[in-house]
């Protein structure tokens, strides 16, 4: 299963409109946001051109109201942090790296233990390996400081692909 994986959208429609289409063009049918939306206007957008299921972390910048956020039957909204079961995988989601570690708190006490973090905040494309579980960040869809980028993730190959929004 791919799933598209996009952080720091900071309200850039344009970004989100291309990535939205091409994600279409690729038939994939799962988003997880890592959180900086911004404002209610994208969050709508977000949930009105996109009938997949989005799982959703709050960023730092938020101004949209939580309810809001909970209004829309495509949103899964996680709160700060959050993990799913996706693909047959255990993913974890954060938006500032300081909360990859309650992430993988999540996985205590008996809990499942996440296959994969994703991240966002820093802006940047990363990919690290914590205790066995690959962290990524996505890098920004909204461009700010570095090239829009968002990635995929296919869970059956276990592989991350960055996208250059640019180059699409």
């Amino acid at each position: 299963m791919k799933i598209t994986i996009i952080s720091d959208i900071h309200d850039n429609l344009v970004n989100l409109k291309k990535c939205l289409d091409w994600r279409g063009q690729e038939n994939i049918k799962n988003i997880i946001c890592c959180g900086d939306i911004t404002n209610g206007e994208t969050l709508k957008f977000l949930s009105d051109n996109f009938k997949g299921k989005i799982y959703l972390v709050r960023g730092n910048i938020e101004i949209y109201d939580e309810n809001e956020a909970r209004q829309y039957d495509n949103i899964e909204y996680l709160g700060r942090i959050g993990k799913i079961q996706l693909g047959g995988k255990i993913i974890g989601i954060c938006h500032e790296p300081a909360y990859i570690s309650k992430v993988m708190e999540l996985s205590s006490g008996g809990g499942a233990r996440c296959d994969i973090i994703f991240y966002g905040h820093t802006h940047k494309p990363w990919e690290d390996k914590k205790d066995g579980i690959k962290i990524i960040n996505p890098g920004t869809l909204g461009g700010m400081f570095t090239k829009a980028t968002f990635a995929v993730y296919d869970s059956d190959t276990e592989s991350v692909e960055l996208k250059i929004l640019e180059l699409l």
